[in-house]
């Protein structure tokens, strides 16, 4: 005779449901990309640009250093450091390598971003011009065009080289340019001078031939910072630095073997005739120096004068946007400004 099935009791019911809610929310859990399965590495995405200034950025990736310290980094190449700064106030990037001018026009514009490393510094700049144009001197700029990338570290070793014959920009015809277009722009004679990027120099000499000449200039020194967006971790941010400073150190070891590196990892932007006479002309070694405010509070000044660009120029203003704490982790001794 069959017999009905007992219903279960509430109490057993309750438990029941209660297994079944509590594996369901595990396995959503496993699989959440919130919660990695297997400790997965954190991910951090870094900006870069194609320049020798963040060069140990280029030696980390070729030698795959990242592992080492827990992380995968993703990192993306730009035309100018100021291109990689809108990538990390853009929300692409947790971290860049920038410039010292597009770092601090974004600071005197109030956005929200972290300077926690200088790590290089370039002072062979040059005033690229036509020898027919009879420009010997900065002086004999007055009244000329000059072809500038704007809103790059170019655009203020230019008003160096201006105020060193007390010119201003007022002074001449700035025509905005890419990098790479200074030396077309030359050639055709549509400006009289200008000023890119070491890494066009051989370009310019290549396209005017004959006609190639020069105005050497050392009294600017520009800056390749490492900026945090709000998005980084001070962890993240402190392994990362620990990373370039091991690439460093390696490219210190071996500088031929870091020039081959770079120019594998620059993908055939770079040229192996500028990477070799220019990556030793580099000073490499990442710090947060004095030195280094007083020249942000100099560029503040200027670019609030010449741009009309809001926000402190003053030291403690732009001292709030230094963030020592990820590097005074990694090298306590690289951290002097206070």
């Amino acid at each position: 005779m069959h017999r009905p099935r007992p219903r279960p009791r509430p109490r057993a019911l309750a438990v029941a449901l209660l297994a079944a809610l509590l594996g369901t929310l595990a396995t959503a859990c496993a699989g959440s990309p919130s919660a990695p399965a297997g400790g997965a590495r954190p991910a951090v995405a870094i900006s870069a640009s194609d320049h020798l200034g963040g060069a140990p950025v280029y030696l980390a990736q070729e030698h795959a250093l990242w592992s080492a310290e827990g992380i995968t980094a993703a990192v993306t190449t730009h035309p100018t450091g100021r291109d990689a700064l809108n990538a990390v106030l853009g929300g692409q990037a947790q971290l860049g390598v920038v410039g010292d001018l597009p770092a601090v026009t974004a600071a005197l514009g109030g956005r929200e971003l972290r300077i926690v490393a200088d790590l290089s510094r370039f002072s062979d700049w040059r005033l690229l011009t036509r020898a027919d144009r009879g420009i010997s001197g900065f002086a004999a700029l007055k009244g000329r065009k000059v072809g500038v990338p704007q809103g790059t570290n170019v655009e203020y070793a230019l008003s160096r080289m201006l105020a060193s014959a007390q010119l201003t920009a007022a002074d001449v015809t700035v025509v905005n340019l890419a990098p790479n277009q200074v030396p077309s722009a030359l050639a055709r004679g549509d400006i009289d001078a200008g000023v890119t990027f070491p890494g066009f120099y051989d370009a310019a000499r290549t396209a005017l031939g004959t006609g190639y000449a020069e105005i050497p200039f050392t009294g600017y020194t520009a800056r390749t910072l490492l900026v945090a967006g709000p998005s980084a971790s001070e962890e993240s941010t402190a392994a990362v630095l620990r990373v370039l400073l091991r690439a460093q150190r390696e490219g210190d070891a071996d500088p031929a073997g870091a020039r081959k590196a770079v120019l594998a990892q620059s993908k055939g932007v770079l040229q192996t005739g500028y990477v070799d006479a220019f990556q030793p002309r580099y000073t490499y070694g990442a710090t947060l120096s004095p030195e280094l405010l007083a020249q942000l509070e100099e560029e503040a000044a200027w670019a609030k004068a010449a741009q009309g660009l809001p926000g402190a120029a003053d030291r403690a203003a732009l001292l709030a946007f230094l963030d020592p704490g990820p590097l005074t982790a990694v090298d306590p001794s690289a951290v002097t400004v206070r």
